[in-house]
């Protein structure tokens, strides 16, 4: 069971924060009264394992030490939860908010941008008081910042993104939400072997024809070799989700067969991986 206070001032990430930890299975709430914190945590130790709260200089009153009356109380019951703290340097904010546009929310108190960003530091101070866990992302991507949400709460870093491998037929088009497309129509077509036509590429005679092929296994080689460089450059991306599709004429050999070897060889480095065939109307993990 895992409970997070996650807090940070304007701009400098927290909302990317708590997007990464609601893809990590978190539940997320933000922007609750801190006068409710100990009532959600009370409502919701059975049914969420995994909670994050965000807490920003909203919640917070200017003059009054409600998040030191919370904390003390949750710490008195024995609450477990880690407080982390997002934060950049005041000249990162001030540039952030300068390039988007956005509005400060406490500038609706009359204050100037560079005061609002200085005003909610001292805000925010019981808050970052707690954390035992501080990440300064004046000169992190937002990228970085998720990758660095994901290891430091989940405890080690470990492959997130759920990968497909799909084969299908040419014939009745390509999938339209593949990330990569190969085409295996340039290997032998078992059809065209009249004793393994009724076969498919998961069956033991397909399999047996199309291991003994050099150039089959080039091509698997290489597939498998281009996957491996470039799979970790979309998780690096925050991509949660990619569709690698191999097509033959009619789905059924082919593609079938190239498919289940590639997602034999990922498996292991992948812990969601699946297969689907369009054509044989079938889908696994």
């Amino acid at each position: 069971m895992k409970r997070i206070f996650l807090s940070g001032r304007s701009g400098s990430g927290k909302t990317v924060a708590l997007r990464a930890l609601e893809d990590q299975g978190f539940y997320c709430v933000d922007n609750i009264p801190i006068k409710l914190i100990p009532e959600l945590l009370s409502q919701t130790e059975n049914q969420y394992p995994e909670l994050a709260i965000g807490v920003d200089a909203r919640n917070i009153p200017a003059t009054d030490d409600e998040f030191d009356e919370v904390m003390q109380y949750l710490q008195g019951k024995g609450k477990q939860f880690q407080v982390i703290f997002i934060d950049a340097n005041d000249a990162t904010l001030l540039k952030r908010f300068s390039e988007t546009r956005r509005r400060h929310p406490l500038t609706a108190e009359g204050l100037s941008l560079a005061e609002a960003i200085a005003a909610e530091k001292n805000r925010l101070e019981p808050v970052s008081r707690y954390a035992q866990l501080v990440i300064d992302t004046t000169n992190k991507t937002p990228h970085e910042l998720c990758e660095t949400i994901v290891e430091r709460v989940m405890g080690e870093k470990e492959s997130q993104i759920s990968l497909l491998f799909e084969s299908f037929g040419f014939k009745n088009g390509a999938p339209v939400d593949a990330d990569f497309v190969f085409d295996a129509r340039c290997l032998p077509n078992p059809y065209w072997e009249e004793s393994l036509r009724g076969f498919n590429g998961k069956d033991l005679a397909i399999v047996e024809y199309l291991e003994n092929l050099p150039y089959v296994q080039e091509y698997f080689w290489q597939l498998k070799t281009f996957l491996h460089t470039w799979i970790p450059r979309f998780e690096e991306g925050n991509r949660n989700y990619l569709t690698v599709a191999i097509g033959c004429t009619g789905g059924q050999h082919r593609s079938v067969y190239m498919v289940e070897k590639l997602a034999q060889a990922f498996a292991p480095l992948f812990h969601d991986t699946q297969i689907r065939h369009r054509e044989l109307k079938s889908i696994k993990s």
